[in-house]
């Protein structure tokens, strides 16, 4: 389609003129780089594409919309359209995302990143066949927990000082509140479980500890004030109806004042008196203290378990740092019980679950654990993202957007430690133009989106949790010209 040959160009402005301009569909298919694209994309979808842009072009040119000169300037760049078009509809809807929240554990944006090792173990297994339920050594059909199990039992051995291989095994299933909802359901259906007033709590997306029990059939025995609760409240609670004393993290709240709450060894000793299991949804799977971070008084998967629960649930994705799963370890008698409920097989993990909390747990058995993405933000130093703040700041070079290094604190999220923040560094961002919310919504444009947090009509960025890989990205980015509302495909 040279000028020479279209007779747009030689200024013939008739409606006839303009229609016969149009190229057909096969014309455009060979044109580059329409030519390379449709070698690797659906030709169905890519000749549908383009039949509607004709279609489109006719009707304007029915309604005049276009001279000779409009016409050959659109036809000059459609095939790159075209192309650019059928990329963004073909994007994913899932996609990575550039956290910049400074909220370690972002339910919203996935909570844990995985760490290498577990993202190509996870590729290893998904590309092809594995010994998913196959025993090697008897060739035969063996167990998927096994995988993990062992490796977990060795990882809270090495972290208690105790051993647990003998008398304890673990099974993993979807997510934590799966593993709260088979425990009630296989040991105290119809039977009441004693909870305090101060534990039946709400977290995020309405999870709800009274709707749990109730929809796994067992009856709620609430023990206790929401503020103070003793173990004699317990104790005055039990019946021979009770099957379960239940203990849950608090979450995503704390409480402050004139508060009390029993300690576990209080509570697992008095189940050994009274002959009930104390069982503990810990939540976090939290592994080693976070004291050092200057976290406390948050409890360890390790510690529950030690501490004689009888069953410990938590999840795999918050303070674990590996994939979305509920880690169920416990007694091996409950723990039997449990997996012999015919809903486990409903809840139990896949095998890419399992591939990438196996690789996580050989981690922190035999790597470095700081190669874990969560444990390296949370022990990343204050200095170490000052240094990074002002090296970004000092390359951005803008017009009109004003970029400044501002101390901010970090949260860990994820319902774990309320009380506790993480003393950070962010780059502030104002725009003459946008306001704090529009700058935001900007960012988001980006590939990766950038998002951020606003604070005093400024949009944050803190590069706690910012992979150091992703600095010369945001300089890039912050180099840009920043557009107000989200550029549409033609």
């Amino acid at each position: 389609m040279s000028a020479e040959s279209n007779p747009v160009s030689r200024g013939e402005d008739s409606r006839d003129a303009l229609y016969r301009a149009l190229p057909s569909v096969n014309e455009l298919l060979l044109a580059p780089p329409l030519a390379e694209f449709s070698a690797s994309h659906s030709r169905a979808r890519l000749l549908e594409t383009l039949r509607r842009i004709l279609d489109d072009t006719r009707r304007e040119i029915a309604q005049g919309l276009h001279s000779s000169a409009s016409l050959e300037n659109l036809l000059r760049a459609l095939p790159a359209q075209v192309v650019k078009d059928m990329q963004h509809e073909s994007r994913f809807s899932l996609r990575r995302v550039i956290n910049a929240t400074g909220v370690i554990l972002h339910t919203n944006l996935g909570r844990a990143p995985l760490s290498r090792i577990a993202l190509d173990h996870l590729c290893e297994i998904a590309g092809g066949y594995s010994n998913l339920e196959l025993d090697l050594e008897r060739g035969e059909r063996g167990r998927r927990d096994v995988h993990a199990e062992s490796a977990l039992l060795a990882l809270l051995g090495q972290t208690a000082s105790a051993h647990f291989d003998q008398t304890h095994r673990a099974i993993f299933v979807n997510n934590c509140a799966a593993a709260t909802f088979l425990v009630l359901h296989s040991l105290a259906r119809s039977k009441e479980v004693l909870v305090s007033r101060g534990e039946l709590v709400e977290i995020g997306g309405g999870f709800r500890i009274p709707e749990i029990l109730e929809a796994s059939g067992t009856v709620l025995r609430e023990v206790g004030t929401t503020n103070r609760t003793r173990v004699s409240d317990y104790e005055k609670a039990i019946t021979d109806q009770t099957a379960l004393i239940l203990r849950v993290h608090q979450s995503n709240f704390a409480m402050d004042g004139f508060v009390e709450r029993p300690r576990l060894e209080e509570l697992i000793a008095l189940g050994r008196r009274a002959g009930l299991g104390v069982f503990e949804d810990q939540g976090t799977g939290l592994v080693e203290t976070l004291e050092p971070c200057g976290v406390r008084d948050e409890p360890t998967i390790a510690g529950s378990v030690a501490a004689g629960c009888d069953l410990v649930a938590a999840s795999g994705d918050k303070l674990f740092g590996g994939p979305q799963c509920g880690i169920l370890v416990g007694r091996t008698e409950s723990i039997d019980r449990v997996r012999s409920s015919p809903l486990y097989r409903a809840f139990r993990a896949d095998k890419l679950n399992l591939a990438a909390l196996e690789a996580t747990l050989i981690q922190y058995l035999y790597g470095d654990p700081e190669f874990v993405p969560i444990i390296r933000m949370l022990h990343m130093p204050e200095e170490a993202i000052r240094r990074r703040c002002e090296e970004i700041a000092g390359a951005v070079d803008h017009a009109r957007l004003v970029v400044k290094t501002t101390a901010v604190k970090s949260i860990i999220g994820g319902g774990t430690a309320p009380r506790s923040n993480l003393s950070s560094h962010a780059l502030a961002l104002q725009h003459p133009q946008l306001d704090a919310s529009a700058l935001l919504a900007a960012l988001r444009q980006f590939d990766p989106p950038i998002i951020g947090r606003i604070e005093e009509d400024r949009v944050l960025l803190d590069l706690r949790t910012v992979e150091p890989e992703f600095d010369q990205l945001l300089i890039s980015v912050l180099n840009q010209p920043l557009q107000s509302s989200p550029r549409e495909p033609r």
